[in-house]
């Protein structure tokens, strides 16, 4: 399918590696020129090289922070007149209720909150006056169902969701959409780190652990960046102009919800 995007200018936060690498891609093979953000700048220039010379688009790096104001302002700039926006940020650290503090607070919503609707402020508006645009944000299947163990990420994420389900439809009439992508466990770094925890806590093997975790998923697998990217895309592309405020989950049939 012709996604219809090609010569887009896509800006993908956090998308060195893992599911920021798998939209980044999708896009790319979409024919997107990029704007590529992480804060670490040898996997990020890593990855835009590989991008680059398999799909021949251009590719603009931004090696910073994006949850402070001054790691947003590169991004901004670099963003120029920004088609797609993709939003990401790796998760806060697990643990439990009685662990956390205003300032672990404060940094989770930092990243997982803010950061996005402070590039939303930014970017929407130049796309909103070109008739067109779209914001796919990454968020996680804990707003549909909350992860005990991850209450920092359930608090900042769903957060988002609220305020993404009111703004999209403000937006929605000058042909922006603004959408978000729930990810279950997908074979990533995250997922490794997870899995390393219940490791720790259990005694048990790496293989032992992915293995058990695999089996409350009903596909029985993790899920993979290119297939998460390939739903990032579609979400991006002309196809998907009357699809506005939705969650859409991508874990495998593991949250088990009628709706």
């Amino acid at each position: 399918m012709d996604l219809g995007i090609a010569g887009k200018r896509a800006v993908v936060c956090a998308s060195s590696k893992g599911l920021g690498l798998g939209c980044a891609e999708a896009l790319a093979e979409a024919g997107c020129n990029l704007v590529m953000n992480a804060r670490g700048a040898e996997a990020l220039e890593a990855s835009a090289s590989a991008l680059r010379a398999k799909y021949s688009v251009d590719v603009v790096t931004v090696a910073a922070d994006v949850s402070t104001a001054e790691g947003q302002a590169q991004l901004v700039e670099a963003a120029g007149d920004a088609d797609i926006l993709v939003n990401n940020a790796g998760g806060p650290p697990p643990g439990m209720w009685t662990d956390w503090d205003r300032d672990d607070f404060i940094k989770a919503l930092d990243a997982n909150m803010l950061a996005p609707i402070a590039l939303i402020k930014a970017l929407v508006p130049g796309m909103m006056e070109r008739g067109w645009g779209r914001v796919v944000n990454i968020t996680s299947q804990s707003v549909k169902a909350p992860i005990p163990v991850l209450g920092l990420s359930n608090s900042a994420r769903t957060g988002l969701t609220g305020y993404v389900a009111g703004t999209s439809r403000q937006v929605a009439g000058k042909g922006v959409t603004i959408n978000n992508l729930l990810p279950g466990i997908h074979a990533t770094d995250r997922a490794d780190a997870l899995d390393g925890g219940v490791v720790k806590a259990q005694g048990i093997t790496i293989e032992e652990a992915r293995a058990s975790r695999a089996a409350t998923i009903p596909a029985g697998r993790y899920g993979t960046r290119e297939e998460f990217g390939a739903a990032c895309a579609f979400l991006c592309s002309t196809h998907a102009g009357f699809i506005v405020g939705q969650n859409l989950l991508l874990d495998g049939g593991a949250t088990v919800a009628t709706i």
